[in-house]
């Protein structure tokens, strides 16, 4: 059985971004000592143009072979004119107003989310699944996720958008690994008590 790994960014009070899902305000944090750690371990999760920008299109997934993201994480790239942000990898994107994809390698996922998750997991893979976000997405498929990898940035933002957008019951992890950062950065890394 494949996991559902929620790899995300946030502030120190929780959030992944502002009251809109800007996110930008934690990327200064992406300095040289945390791209490198991102880019050897967990390299699927550098948006295919960016990969491309850098030079690093050809490394190899360690991780995942699979991302979800919402429509307003996937409207971002679409702001952009980038219609496949991970081109690299199977990419699913939950909405219940985007009836067409734009791009034959995206999946729009209209309904039964959870369903589809749970077909995406019990597939015979050597990778996982990698959740992207937004806090909508994270909510619906809670008591599916395995994983979470929580990216934490020294910042406070005060208000915006959580982690999680939903109601669901208590969901309890067990912390697996922490690594602390010069910049203040730290990732935990937890997986599900079941």
């Amino acid at each position: 059985m494949r996991k559902l790994t929620y790899f995300i960014a946030c502030s120190i009070d929780g959030f992944i971004g502002d009251p809109g899902g800007d996110a930008s305000a934690m990327m200064r944090f992406v300095d040289e000592e945390f791209f490198e750690y991102l880019k050897t371990e967990y390299p699927e999760t550098l948006p295919t143009h960016g990969r491309r920008a850098l030079g690093l299109d050809d490394l190899p997934n360690k991780r995942f072979d699979t991302v979800i993201q919402g429509r307003a994480s996937y409207d971002l790239a679409l702001k952009e004119g980038i219609t496949s942000p991970y081109a690299h990898l199977r990419e699913f994107v939950a909405s219940r107003t985007l009836t067409e994809s734009p791009d034959p390698n995206v999946e729009i996922v209209s309904d039964d989310l959870v369903g589809r998750v749970r077909e995406l997991k019990a597939e015979d893979s050597p990778y996982d699944i990698y959740l992207c976000g937004g806090s909508r997405v994270a909510g619906e498929l809670a008591g599916e996720i395995d994983e979470m990898v929580i990216k934490t940035y020294p910042i406070v933002l005060g208000t915006g958008m959580p982690m999680f957008t939903a109601e669901f019951p208590l969901l309890e992890f067990t912390l697996e690994s922490t690594r602390t950062f010069g910049n203040g950065a730290v990732v935990r890394t937890y997986s599900r008590k079941r």
